[in-house]
């Protein structure tokens, strides 16, 4: 029997592997899956894009070289400058009216709640809901509210006797874009609200408490101790803001169209790169060139922009001690 044991020992220390080989194998097994995505759906279609972007096409055949003359295109020649200029200036309204409004009341709501008033947990489900819904069914139930006919939106001002503010929401040009970032808002203002609200519970309770014993009032907390504290909270909104605002395409397309209608008053650079890409519904042009030089215009815009202002933001953060 000792000498069956000891054959068993050494036959199954055989087939165990070293320590260092069983950490490599771990670490392997942890990183390849994931690391293999990302060079799948993330590096192959961007190294592709910048290759499409440097040949001419004709539908979806490729004809020859053309260097960078489709984005010499988009950017000095028109009416691809015009229309390059038009869906950008729409995507910098988005971000810099997603900061006031969605960022500015889920700041404001998120220092409401900080103070644990009563129902707090029944709010941020509240607020937080509409986060999951899912967007083509915000889009189209959206889209009925605001209709000039048979909307709620119109229906609530005809009520309290503001007949003068009926008007069709996405069918003029002056409110169309408007209306739309008042959807995205009303959709993603509780993701911000609880980010900032997590930042907030995370300062302790002495900070507070201190300024309170030294005669600050609800203003001067949030201003001189909640605000500096909570900087890195307001880093990763603002950088989350800019990447969604010029990533903007899901809901224009879902209320509006492909063709940012009315007159390309809602155009956004999502939309601009799917017509070029893909064609428009008024007209079956498609070219695979310029659509991926404007993603390659996008991406690097979105990416050195991100970097610059990350680096600006961080530098202003506090470290609790």
């Amino acid at each position: 029997m000792g000498i069956q044991r000891q054959t068993t020992n050494k036959e199954s220390s055989r087939f165990t592997l070293p320590y260092r080989s069983r950490r490599i194998l771990w670490l392997a097994t942890l990183l390849v899956p994931p690391l293999l995505f990302f060079l799948t759906f993330v590096v192959y279609p961007m190294v592709t894009a910048l290759i499409y972007s440097l040949y001419e096409w004709e539908g979806i055949g490729r004809v020859g070289f053309a260097g960078l003359e489709n984005f010499r295109k988009l950017l000095f020649d028109q009416p691809f400058q015009g229309w390059t200029l038009n869906a950008f200036w729409h995507n910098v309204i988005v971000f810099v009216t997603l900061m006031i409004v969605q960022n500015g009341v889920a700041l404001l709501l998120a220092l409401l709640l900080g103070n644990d008033p009563w129902g707090t947990r029944f709010y941020q489900v509240v607020f937080f809901l509409p986060v999951t819904l899912a967007l083509v069914l915000v889009g189209f139930q959206w889209r009925l509210f605001l209709n000039p006919l048979i909307g709620i939106v119109n229906r609530f001002f005809d009520v309290v006797g503001l007949e003068a503010l009926s008007q069709p929401w996405l069918g003029q040009a002056s409110t169309a874009l408007f209306a739309l970032i008042i959807v995205n808002a009303w959709r993603w203002v509780g993701f911000p609200t609880i980010v900032f609200l997590a930042a907030i519970r995370s300062i302790p309770y002495e900070y507070f408490e201190a300024a309170r014993l030294d005669g600050a009032n609800e203003w001067h907390v949030a201003r001189h101790v909640t605000w500096p504290l909570i900087a890195p909270a307001v880093t990763i909104i603002v950088i989350l803001t800019f990447i969604g605002s010029f990533n903007w395409f899901d809901l224009p397309y879902v209320m509006a169209g492909v063709d940012g209608p009315p007159g390309r008053a809602t155009d956004v650079l999502g939309l601009y790169f799917y017509r070029t890409a893909f064609g428009e519904v008024s007209g079956g042009i498609q070219d695979f060139g310029r659509g991926s030089a404007l993603a390659v215009l996008m991406f690097l815009f979105i990416l050195l922009v991100s970097t610059f202002w990350t680096r600006i933001l961080r530098s202003r953060e506090v470290e609790l001690s």
